[in-house]
């Protein structure tokens, strides 16, 4: 321990019940709050995200390949999948390959009529994040010898119809010649998101085969998922350029541009938030480092006279700034994570789903954005105790230790 970090120490203890106590002790409570507030905020925001992102992705993937048509259908004209699949399973960028298939149709029940789409999906490759949305019920389950009867049927269909699970209804398909088909709710999902709670049934897609008269290798489009979400228009724009004419590829953020727009827009905020922040807690931490200053003013000036050097004085506050930031970060990391384990085992913080697509608040863990807050808070911090020693220089040993 050099001179300055043992004077540094000595201070720490003899400040105990002065006015500089009751600053740095307000120095503290800032640092640790304004992180914890950071740390809570980031994993809520993430945590947000990452809901929102899987509900859309369990409907869309992060692609969509299906025939070029300008009528803007729903019912897309079939495409063959087995070429096309080897040649999108030959990028290293694509994780999965879904097909899929849509067909408009129309529910009657004893009491209620209910316009809908039925979203026909693939034993092997349907999503296993869509299971995740089930709110009631069973997945459904499909057959290797016939197409399966069971769907899945949103909260919201499922009030509106007044339908549980178990329940049979009449699906009526407006084609030439007409068709009308029985199915069995088998679950009833809910993604708390109106895009696809309003109008979105989860069928086998061999129904719409054979309503459609299509063979097996005949899909209506493709969902795929890639490797990395934040490599989505480099990838999407190399697939892109080797679909055959007469395909169109579709990115999940064209399709539902309001969501991640408003995604963005959280984003924005909360970076607006978090500067605030550490502004106010730089700002805490500088006027902390004065007032000791000012405090010690008479000391400053008999160590100048006993032949101590400006940096070696410089140095006495910067430790005392250091272990002020260090207490803090440690506060802060105790709170923020402390909190965020509450909340993410035991859902202490309810949400509305109507308005949060969410029944709780959500938590996600990236200790990469952790670490970084706790960096920039550290950095910062000690950036702030730097400012105000300069002032040291200034101070003459002769006024110093008249000062009062």
């Amino acid at each position: 321990m050099n001179v300055s970090q043992y004077i540094s120490h000595k201070i720490d203890g003899a400040d105990a019940g002065s006015f500089t106590s009751s600053v740095t002790k307000i120095a503290i409570i800032s640092i640790a709050m304004g992180l914890a507030v950071m740390v809570v905020s980031f994993a809520i925001l993430e945590g947000f995200r990452n809901e929102i992102q899987n509900k859309i992705f369990s409907f869309g993937s992060h692609l969509q390949i299906s025939k070029y048509d300008t009528n803007n259908s729903l019912e897309a004209e079939p495409i063959g999948q087995p070429q096309l699949m080897r040649e999108l399973r030959a990028d290293p960028q694509v994780a999965t390959i879904q097909p899929f298939a849509r067909k408009t149709a129309i529910i009657k029940t004893k009491d209620e009529v209910l316009g809908v789409v039925i979203k026909g999906i693939d034993e092997k490759t349907s999503p296993s994040s869509m299971r995740q949305n089930l709110a009631a019920g069973k997945f459904i389950t499909f057959s290797d010898s016939a197409a399966s009867n069971d769907v899945l049927v949103s909260r919201k269909v499922a009030d509106k119809l007044r339908l549980k699970v178990g329940d049979k209804a009449l699906f009526y398909f407006i084609q030439s010649p007409p068709r009308v088909r029985q199915f069995v709710v088998s679950g009833i999902y809910q993604t708390g998101l109106d895009e696809f709670d309003e109008a979105f049934v989860i069928g086998d897609i061999r129904q719409i085969r054979d309503l459609n008269a299509w063979p097996d290798t005949l899909v209506g489009g493709l969902e795929v998922t890639l490797n990395d979400f934040n490599r989505l228009d480099p990838v999407a724009d190399n697939l892109y350029e080797n679909l055959r004419y007469d395909l169109k590829l579709d990115k999940i953020t064209e399709q539902y541009v309001q969501l991640f727009e408003w995604l963005k827009l959280l984003n924005r905020n909360v970076v607006i938030f978090l500067v605030l922040i550490i502004f106010v807690a730089t700002f805490n931490m500088v006027a902390t480092i004065f007032i000791m200053i000012l405090e010690r003013t008479n000391m400053i000036g008999v160590l100048k006279a006993i032949g101590a050097t400006d940096n070696q004085i410089r140095s006495m506050f910067f430790f005392r700034g250091l272990s002020l930031t260090v207490r803090g970060i440690l506060w802060g990391n105790l709170i923020g994570l402390g909190f965020c384990a509450i909340q993410y085992y035991l859902h202490v913080i309810p949400l509305d789903p109507e308005n949060y697509y969410m029944d709780r608040v959500p938590i996600h863990w990236d200790w990469t954005i952790i670490l970084l807050l706790n960096a920039a808070t550290f950095f910062t911090s000690l950036l702030a105790v730097l400012i105000p020693t300069y002032l040291i220089s200034r101070i003459k040993p002769v006024a110093a230790i008249k000062f009062d």
